[in-house]
Order: C-alpha cells, then sequence, then structure tokens
C-alpha cells in the first residue's frame, strides 16, 4: 500500500497540495471561501481523529480548543499590537497552542478516566465551562468579542490568503497524524482502541499514550483555531465554541471512514461542500435536509466512505476469483 510506502506516501499528498494551492487562481471568490471551509475543517477533523479516531476516545468537545487558542492568542496579540504585522501570526501560534497544551495536560488526568459516552459528554462540559468563563471574565473579552491585527500581505487577496494558510496548517496536520498512525505510539492507540484492558496487559502504557494524543489533538485544534480568528477578524464566545462545530467533528469521521486518515477529509470535504453549495439555497430546511443526507448516507455506507469502497472491492475480488459454475 501507498502508506507504507513512506516518500511515495508523502510524495502524493505534496502534490495534492500543490494542485489544491493552484486553485484560487480558477475558482470564483465564494467557491475559494468554501475551500477555506473545506480544509479548515478536515484539517480538524484529522487532529480530532488523533484521539477519537485512533484511540477510540471520541470527544464532544473538541471545540473548546479552538476557543481557547483563539482568544489566548487574540489577548496577547492585542497586548504586543506595536509589534511588526509579520510576528503576530507566529506569536498567536506559538501563545495558542501552549495555552491548549495547558489546558489539555490539565484536564487529562481526570477526564480520561472515563470511557465512552461518559468521555464524550465530560468533553462537552469542558467545552461549556471554557465558554461560559470566556463570557463571564471582563478580562477574557468573551461577550464584547475580541478584535485581530491583519495579517494579510498588501500584495494577496484576504480569501486566497487564508487559503492558502489554511491549506498549509492541514497538510503538516494530517503529515503529523500519518506518522503518528505509522508509529509504535500509533499502534498502541490504536490498540487502545480494539481493548484497553487487553492492551494495558500486554504492556501498553495506555495511560501515557492517552494523555499524549488527546494534548497533539487539543494543540493541533488549537492552533488552527488561531487561523480561524485571524480569518474571521473579530471573534465571540459564540463564534468559536460552537456545538455544532464538536458534532460536525464526530460526523466528518463517520462520514469518511472512523479511525482511518483520509476518511476525515473526505467526509469533510463531502459534507461542506453538501451543505453551503448543493443545499445552500434551502435555508428554511437547512438542518432538516442535511440531517435527512445523513441519515441515508450512514444507512448505505454504516462504515464511512472508505469502508464502502473497500468493501465494494471485496466483492469484486470475491466474485472475480469465485469458480464458474
Amino acid at each position: 500500500m501507498t502508506e507504507q510506502r513512506p516518500a511515495l506516501f508523502v510524495a502524493i499528498v505534496l502534490a495534492a497540495a500543490v494542485v489544491l494551492a493552484a486553485l484560487p487562481l480558477v475558482l470564483p471568490p465564494f467557491y475559494i471561501r468554501v475551500g477555506q471551509l473545506m480544509i479548515y475543517s478536515a484539517g480538524l477533523a484529522v487532529a480530532w481523529t488523533i484521539l477519537g479516531g485512533f484511540a477510540g476516545y471520541a470527544s464532544f468537545g473538541h471545540a473548546a480548543f479552538i476557543g481557547v487558542g483563539a482568544f489566548a492568542a487574540g489577548l496577547v496579540e492585542d497586548r504586543l499590537s506595536g509589534l511588526p504585522v509579520s510576528l503576530m501570526l507566529p506569536i498567536g501560534l506559538l501563545v495558542g497552542g501552549f495555552a491548549c497544551a495547558i489546558l489539555s495536560a490539565a484536564v487529562a488526568y481526570p477526564i480520561l478516566r472515563l470511557r465512552g459516552t461518559f468521555f464524550a459528554i465530560a468533553m462537552l462540559g469542558v467545552c461549556h465551562v471554557c465558554a461560559e468563563l470566556n463570557n463571564n471574565l471582563d478580562v477574557l473579552q468573551g461577550s464584547l468579542g475580541l478584535n485581530f491585527p491583519a495579517i494579510t500581505p498588501a500584495s494577496w487577496d484576504p480569501a486566497t490568503f487564508f487559503y492558502e494558510l489554511y491549506l498549509v496548517a492541514g497538510v503538516i496536520v494530517f503529515l503529523i497524524a500519518w506518522q503518528i498512525r505509522r508509529s509504535r505510539f500509533g499502534a498502541g492507540l490504536l490498540s487502545i482502541r480494539e481493548d484497553e484492558d487487553t492492551a494495558r496487559m500486554l504492556g501498553v502504557p495506555t495511560e501515557r499514550y492517552k494523555r499524549q494524543a488527546f494534548v497533539i489533538s487539543a494543540v493541533l485544534t488549537g492552533l488552527l483555531g488561531v487561523i480561524y480568528g485571524h480569518s474571521l477578524g473579530y471573534i465571540t464566545t459564540d463564534s468559536v465554541y460552537r456545538d455544532d462545530t464538536n458534532l460536525n467533528l464526530i460526523v466528518y469521521s463517520l462520514l469518511g471512514g472512523l479511525g482511518t486518515l483520509f476518511g476525515p477529509v473526505i467526509g469533510a470535504f463531502m459534507l461542506v461542500f453538501i451543505t453551503q453549495v448543493v443545499l445552500a439555497r434551502l435555508l428554511d430546511f437547512h438542518l432538516f435536509a442535511t440531517g435527512l443526507l445523513l441519515v441515508v448516507l450512514v444507512l448505505a455506507a454504516p462504515g464511512g466512505v472508505l469502508g464502502f469502497v473497500k468493501s465494494w472491492r471485496q466483492r469484486r475480488r470475491a466474485a472475480a476469483t469465485a469458480p464458474a459454475e
């Protein structure tokens, strides 16, 4: 398989990234913004997969790290407004990533003692607690809103600039997830997903692996949150701590193929295109139509798109090798 040939796999991913990077040259402005949302959503979904797909700890509250990363970066950048604009994004990424690392490390020990539905609900609680703190602590400016400094170079169109920025970040997140997936650490996470108690008895350091996956997933999510805050230019609590984002991250993986690398990317691209383009005019029935479509897709392909393709190939292979009557 291509994933077992690292150089070829990386070359294919980079070639695909080059093709995507060239699309703004031919796409109208609306589709560039749709592309931004696709790539941003795919990056978030892959970061979520490191914990929810590989380790099997499905988080319902990953938007907490989007919000913490974005607000931490925005608050620090606002106080350093005298610095050159070119330093704002690197500083924001450093601060946002560090804030998410501190938060995830602080909650990892107690919350990862829970499993399944209990862990998912606890993470949703973490997200809501962060949102309430953001709204009620004046120093965090969640209710008033927070402005981000403009970082777009003068020679760039803002939509194209953030499209390319999301693409660079998305490729980095994807390659990190791929490297984890093929490492001993990744094998340990998969064993935790299959049977955590057995994995522990076989010598897998389950608690350490879970905490590491949790922190890595949180930091990558927070870094994407920093870029998201800059792309909006102005954020409030409601714009980053969103329950629909929490739900969508799970849906992307289920739609494309839970626990796979390409599944979340396929799921994010599909769902964003469907909701933003295909169903864009059904504003009054948007949620109903989206939900109905998801039910149909899940019933037709319970293993996601990649699971459907895999089973179809297996049926074809079985038919080709079956003896003729």
